[in-house]
């Protein structure tokens, strides 16, 4: 995240936790605004999936995507991510939100082609889901609950 002159970046004490649920998986993900929340929600996924500290941030990615409101939204953008790791292998570690509303988002994803060699999986991710999904805002931050088909 930049900051531009006379905006000071806050950020969450901790940008997401793992949550038990019988036979999937989930994250709760925090951010102090919506784009942070996307991203950390984006960081929690791949973390599930491996240990992000073995990867570099050698590939990039810019993503557009649009859905009918903001909990589609967050899906979609998970859903999407899982999609491009499940086709060309790519695990992201870093997420620049250029724009989201409530609509629409448009995004950079930095991380690494998975090299089998150097690279161990945790676990398979098939996708993000409605079930007990929810975004909400308290106290000036965000808070996302999502879980995934594993």
């Amino acid at each position: 995240m930049k900051s531009t002159p006379g905006h000071v970046v806050r950020t969450v004490e901790k940008p997401f936790e793992v949550i038990d649920h019988t036979a999937d998986i989930g994250i709760v993900a925090y951010g102090t605004d919506i784009k942070q929340v996307f991203a950390n929600a984006a960081l929690g996924l791949f973390n599930l999936m491996a240990d992000l500290d073995d990867f570099k941030e050698d590939v990039r990615r810019e993503l557009e995507l649009s859905a009918e409101d903001v909990e589609i939204l967050l899906v979609e953008w998970l859903n999407e991510l899982i999609y491009i790791f499940d086709v060309e292998h790519i695990i992201f570690k870093r997420f620049e939100i250029e724009e989201l509303t409530s609509t629409q988002i448009k995004a950079r994803c930095f991380g690494e082609k998975i090299k089998p060699r150097k690279h161990k999986l945790k676990r398979e991710i098939k996708a993000a889901t409605y079930h007990m999904l929810r975004i909400s805002k308290e106290d000036g931050s965000y808070k996302v609950q999502v879980i995934f088909d594993i």
